[in-house]
């Protein structure tokens, strides 16, 4: 099967030139169902895509079950695109006692042309719970 570009656009890059250099807790396509009329992603879906990151790093420092708890600070940068290939990137940079922070960067590789570009940053709360949904303590490192 043959790629389909614009014959006046680069080739597209390797498949993780420009991302960050580590695995990304999620990585997904934006597809024309979570877009507006113009193409362009709806927020609430790179939220959810995100919060899911952010509980795949929350949930491995916990040990567990974790609820989202606040969404501290979320940045818009650039639009993401129907086709784009979305990746999120997730640090726990603070443990509290039931509690955890999530820093969140996403990134997208442009359909066409491959460029990474980082679209969002956020910072998530989550709190590690037990199987009664009770705080439960974070297990120390």
């Amino acid at each position: 099967m043959s790629e389909t570009r614009k014959p006046d656009s680069p080739p597209p890059a390797r498949p993780d030139e420009g991302l960050p250099d580590r695995d990304p807790a999620i990585r997904t396509l934006a597809m024309p169902a979570d877009a507006n009329a113009n193409g362009d992603i709806f927020g609430g879906w790179l939220m959810a895509q995100m919060d899911i990151a952010g509980a795949v790093a929350a949930i491995r420092r916990a040990g567990g079950r974790v609820a989202t708890v606040a969404v501290d600070a979320m940045e818009f940068h650039r639009p993401v695109m129907i086709g784009d290939l979305l990746s999120c990137y997730a640090t726990v940079v603070k443990v509290g006692r039931t509690s955890m922070a999530v820093e969140i960067e996403s990134w997208v590789q442009r359909r066409h042309t491959g460029k990474a570009e980082k679209v969002t940053v956020a910072r998530f709360t989550y709190v590690a719970i037990d199987e009664t949904g009770r705080p439960r303590p974070v297990p120390k490192a």
